[in-house]
C-alpha cells in the first residue's frame, strides 16, 4: 500500500516550527501508529528541545488535532474536486464520485486517513475547521442524495441510512485495503485497490432505482 510522501528528516527553520512539528508527527504516525506518538519523540525528530512543542501545542491531543485539521482540509479538497469533475448531471454519479474519491484518497494517504479517523486522539468537538470540512463533505453527499430522491433515482427513501451505509462501506473498504485484509481472499497489491473500487461501484448500482 502506498505511503504518505513525507520527508525522512525534519529540519527546524525560524518561523515554521509549528509546521515542522506537524510534519514530524505525521512521520511518527506512519512509523509507529498514532496511539504510540509522544510529544517528546516529535520534538526529537524535529530537532528541538522537549519543551519547544508546547509553545505551539498544549498537549499531544492538540498536536494530533492540528495534524487532523490539515489532513481533513486536503480530504475536503479532494472530494470537492472529484464532484466538480463529474461530467454528467446524474446525481447518483456525484454520489459515487464522493465515495470513490474518499476511497482513493484514503489509500494514497493512509497516515492522514488514520489520524482523521482516530477520534479518541483528537479534539474533534473544539476544532471548528474539522467540523466545517467534515460537514462540507457530508453536504456534498447529502445534496446528491436529495437531488436523486427528487428525481426518483434512489431505491431507498431513507437518505440518512443510505449515507451511513455508504460511509461505512467506503471506510471499511479503505481499512481492509490498508490493513491487508483482502489477502485472505487471494486479492493483493493493486488488485486489492481495484477490488475495493469494484465493490463500491456495485454498491452504487444497488442504491440506484431500477426505474431511473
Amino acid at each position: 500500500m502506498p505511503k504518505d510522501k513525507t520527508p525522512s528528516r525534519t529540519g527546524y527553520h525560524h518561523g515554521n516550527l509549528r509546521q515542522v512539528l506537524i510534519d514530524a508527527a505525521v512521520q511518527l504516525i506512519e512509523k509507529d501508529g498514532a496511539e504510540n506518538v509522544s510529544v517528546r519523540e516529535v520534538a526529537k525528530r524535529a530537532g528541538v528541545s522537549p519543551g519547544a512543542p508546547f509553545r505551539h501545542f498544549a498537549s499531544k491531543t492538540a498536536l494530533m488535532t492540528a495534524v487532523a485539521e490539515q489532513a481533513m482540509s486536503r480530504f475536503r479538497s479532494e472530494i470537492t474536486n472529484a464532484v466538480k469533475n463529474v461530467a454528467t448531471e446524474d446525481s447518483i454519479e456525484r454520489f459515487a464520485a464522493v465515495g470513490m474519491a474518499y476511497l482513493r484518497w484514503a489509500l494514497r494517504n493512509p497516515t492522514h486517513f488514520q489520524i482523521i479517523s482516530a477520534r479518541s486522539l483528537i479534539d474533534w468537538d473544539s476544532s471548528e475547521s474539522l467540523r466545517r470540512d467534515n460537514e462540507a463533505v457530508r453536504a456534498l453527499m447529502e445534496g446528491a442524495m436529495v437531488e436523486a430522491q427528487r428525481r426518483d433515482m434512489l431505491r431507498s427513501n431513507d437518505i440518512a441510512e443510505t449515507q451511513i451505509a455508504a460511509r461505512a462501506l467506503v471506510y471499511g473498504l479503505a481499512r481492509m485495503c490498508i490493513d491487508g485484509h483482502f489477502a485472505q481472499w487471494g486479492v493483493t497489491g493493486n488488485t486489492a485497490e481495484r477490488t475495493a473500487e469494484n465493490v463500491l461501484a456495485h454498491f452504487v448500482t444497488l442504491v440506484r432505482n431500477d426505474r431511473s
